[in-house]
């Protein structure tokens, strides 16, 4: 979908030798489609290849087949914590760059603390921020840093729609303490990511009837309803 910063950077070409991270692959591992999709946009207007993960069991079978220049963990996934893949990471002998992701407000305590490079909140939504951390943790880079004004990121409203499907799915399966936390979790993230203060309330009380209501009222609702939201970048 076309956002304001494409058409701002049309002659400067994703992947092409001036964007600051050409020829540098991004591991996001992240449950939330939406929250992968304005990474995506992100990486792909820096010049970087993009690759997502959504379990820790997916992030392993990328791990096999290639290796990433950069790895950003997200610290709440479906089948675990994500500080047991930072601790991981570093461990390697050609390690990538290591970010925490969390919208939790000890996520970067817990991230630094399993011995990630550096943290990033949710929502992220300042491209300079990202260009900046990446740039000064990934060695010999030597294509200066886009100049960056204020400007719009829409993600794919959809993956919106299909998270709170899947949190949705998960509620319905009657699920045990540890995943009706995992969903509250997961749907307090896209609450901040999609700037929903409603559901963000309702996520933080994680009753589980209270969280199926919100959802059913949400994806009952056509899907123009799910239209994007103009974000300002704040660099």
């Amino acid at each position: 979908m076309p956002d304001r910063l494409t058409h701002q950077m049309t002659p400067r070409l994703p992947g092409s030798a001036d964007l600051p991270l050409c020829g540098v692959t991004v591991l996001v591992v992240d449950d939330s489609r939406f929250a992968c999709d304005g990474l995506r946009l992100m990486c792909r207007r820096l010049g970087a290849r993009f690759r997502r993960a959504e379990s820790l069991r997916a992030a392993d079978a990328h791990l096999r087949l290639y290796r990433p220049d950069v790895v950003i963990v997200d610290l709440g996934l479906p089948d675990g914590r994500g500080e047991g893949l930072i601790r991981a990471l570093i461990t390697q002998a050609q390690r990538p760059v290591v970010l925490g992701l969390s919208g939790d407000s000890r996520g970067h305590l817990d991230a630094l603390g399993a011995g990630a490079d550096g943290y990033l909140d949710k929502p992220l939504e300042s491209l300079a921020k990202l260009q900046d951390m990446l740039l000064t943790l990934l060695p010999n880079r030597t294509v200066p840093a886009l100049p960056l004004p204020d400007m719009a990121l829409v993600p794919d409203p959809l993956a919106l729609r299909d998270d709170l499907a899947y949190a949705a799915s998960l509620l319905e399966r009657d699920p045990d303490a540890p995943m009706r936390r995992y969903v509250a979790g997961f749907l307090g993230g896209v609450a901040r990511q999609s700037h929903d203060t409603r559901l963000a309330e309702v996520a933080r009380r994680a009753q589980p009837q209270d969280l199926r209501t919100a959802l059913q009222a949400r994806l009952v609702l056509p899907d123009h309803a799910f239209a994007p939201t103009v974000v300002p970048l704040d660099g």
